[in-house]
């Protein structure tokens, strides 16, 4: 039930806390009570990869887990279901919720630009700048590949010791049917095509 309570609004989250009390006390039954309220009802988990500026090694131990905290926290300030964050020396791995009224730049943008600002200019931490590159990967992930993914972002510092951050973006892209041209840009995605 605590699953539940954190993908829906605080508003309806109420009612449904007044009707627990009533008697209702099936997720099933609850469930399609929020379907009668007419509430909207996604279930959209995107697989958000970003690298930084030229791939420079700017996420060292103990900086990377201090913005990988604040990642998480900025992202539950605005609303942003964030179900696993990590990453690598040089690029970050988000699992997101998407809900009904965010976009996949939208929340893109809100959780590189607003950490970049954070890590440079709040933090106190002693680095190198922090920059982001603008482009970004990102894939929709299935209720049946959501475990794999889990694990494959739980795992990345274990995953980076035998393999690189551009071996693996390569292998990302080949595994979700993106193309790309001579100068490696991204020129279309592969539909109807059978593996």
């Amino acid at each position: 039930m605590l699953i539940l309570f954190k993908i829906i609004p605080g508003a309806f989250r109420r009612r449904v806390c007044l009707l627990l009390t009533s008697g209702i006390n099936t997720l099933k039954q609850v469930t399609n009570l929020y379907l009668l309220c007419g509430m909207s009802c996604t279930q959209v988990c995107i697989h958000y990869v970003w690298a930084t500026r030229s791939r420079r090694p700017t996420l060292v131990m103990p900086c990377r887990g201090q913005l990988f905290t604040h990642i998480r926290e900025n992202a539950l300030l605005k609303g942003i279901h964030l179900d696993r964050i990590n990453g690598h020396t040089d690029h970050v791995h988000c699992l997101v919720w998407l809900q009904p009224a965010q976009s996949l730049a939208s929340v893109a943008q809100q959780l590189k630009g607003e950490s970049a600002y954070w890590f440079n200019v709040l933090s106190g931490i002693n680095s190198a700048k922090l920059q982001w590159q603008e482009s970004y990967f990102a894939a929709s992930v299935s209720l049946s590949g959501l475990s794999a993914v889990r694990k494959y972002i739980d795992n990345q510092e274990a995953h980076h010791a035998v393999k690189t951050f551009e071996k693996e973006y390569d292998e990302l892209m080949r595994e979700y049917l993106f193309i790309k041209d001579l100068d490696n840009s991204i020129i279309s995605y592969r539909r109807n095509i059978r593996r």
